[in-house]
């Protein structure tokens, strides 16, 4: 069932809304996958949730005007990487507009084949489900095939800044 509320039609402050949400607190993905031409791709993304454990599904969001959106909409398969305290350099670096992501980067690969980056608290390799356009982003719902933790302080994202939870 999709509800959706009226909307007020009233002008809204977006810089405002964004600061409201930066309050808070996120814990912060990379999102890996694999391209057409056959090279890893991946993306820094703080929008993952659990949706359901029967059957195990995950979501997380892609703005509309990201140039990987239609990569990521036809694959059948991405691992959600969830980086643990220590990584928000490699935050950054999948946050970036970059050629060589993966260059000199340790990583093993998931059932499906893509990159499962070391040292992570815990990844997800996903079945690409199903998308949900909605507003400016559209919500990828990934139903998870196989999963693995390390227990570890998590790297989170509040303010606009990475910061670490406690262990």
């Amino acid at each position: 069932m999709n509800t959706r509320l009226p909307s007020t039609g009233a002008a809204f402050d977006t810089a405002h809304f964004r600061n409201a949400l930066s309050q808070f607190a996120t814990g912060v993905t990379v999102i890996t996958t694999r391209l057409a031409d056959g090279t890893f791709f991946g993306l820094t993304a703080s929008s993952f949730n659990s949706v359901s454990l029967t059957p195990p599904l995950v979501l997380w969001s892609l703005s509309n005007h990201a140039s990987s959106l239609p990569d990521f909409s036809s694959n059948s398969h991405y691992v959600i990487n969830v980086l643990g305290a220590e990584q928000a350099a490699l935050a950054e670096r999948f946050a970036r507009r970059a050629e060589q992501r993966f260059s000199d980067l340790p990583f093993t690969l998931s059932p499906s084949g893509l990159p499962i980056l070391e040292g992570v608290s815990s990844w997800f390799d996903c079945r690409n489900r199903s998308r949900y356009p909605e507003g400016d982003h559209v919500i990828m719902v990934g139903e998870v095939e196989a999963c693995e933790v390390s227990p570890q302080a998590g790297l989170i994202y509040h303010r606009g800044q990475f910061s670490r939870t406690q262990t």
